[in-house]
């Protein structure tokens, strides 16, 4: 199994009102035993599934990978949160945090990947600071170590207030939703969510 495409797919079934779904408990059960967080420091465990995918479970963990397994877990309800939920999100979120939202934790100069910091909708596989940021604040942090994503979110903003669609999967889907490079009502709402929730 992947760690991003599992982690969307458990958020899309709760998102649809599936949580109680056996088979979704078993995708939440999958992600709080088999999600790592390692930052490159630890041996990576051996066995399925960690030998099948190298990107996704190689000996530095996927940064997507984690973005997506939080973000099916923050959509359970507080109070259906297992202990083992709620270690997991903390452990990722600290994974997060560690990296300040886009960065290289071993070298916080250098951007990990420059295609974070450009905001998209919808996402599917890959993320950005904008997504994280969303994420986080949800699950209630307010870090200073998202300070400078946040900073970055701001400094996005048009002069009306506004946010542009800066990346897309335009002409591979049934539909484009919005037109790239244009100012976004999607991307608008994701930040001033973001924004209210971290200041407010």
């Amino acid at each position: 199994m992947i760690p991003c495409l599992t982690g969307n797919m458990v958020w899309s079934l709760i998102r649809f009102g599936y949580l109680e779904d056996p088979r979704v408990q078993w995708g939440i059960d999958w992600i709080v035993t088999h999600q790592r967080f390692d930052d490159g420091i630890e041996e990576a465990p051996k066995g399925w599934p960690y030998d099948k995918f190298e990107k996704c479970w190689g000996r530095h963990t996927c940064h997507m990978g984690v973005v997506k397994a939080l973000k099916a877990l923050a959509e359970i309800p507080i109070d259906k949160r297992s202990r083992e939920v709620r270690d997991t999100i903390e452990r990722g979120a600290e994974h997060l945090l560690k990296h300040h939202i886009h960065k290289r934790s071993h070298d916080l100069t250098h951007v990990s990947k420059p295609a974070w910091l450009q905001f998209g909708f919808p996402l599917m596989w890959n993320t950005d600071v904008l997504e994280i940021l969303g994420i986080l604040t949800k699950l209630g942090y307010r870090d200073k170590r998202m300070q400078e994503a946040v900073d970055l979110v701001v400094s996005k903003q048009d002069s009306q207030g506004r946010w542009k669609l800066e990346d897309a999967f335009s002409g591979r889907f049934l539909t484009n939703i919005e037109r790239k490079r244009q100012p976004s009502k999607w991307i608008t709402l994701n930040a001033l969510r973001v924004l209210k929730k971290f200041y407010c």
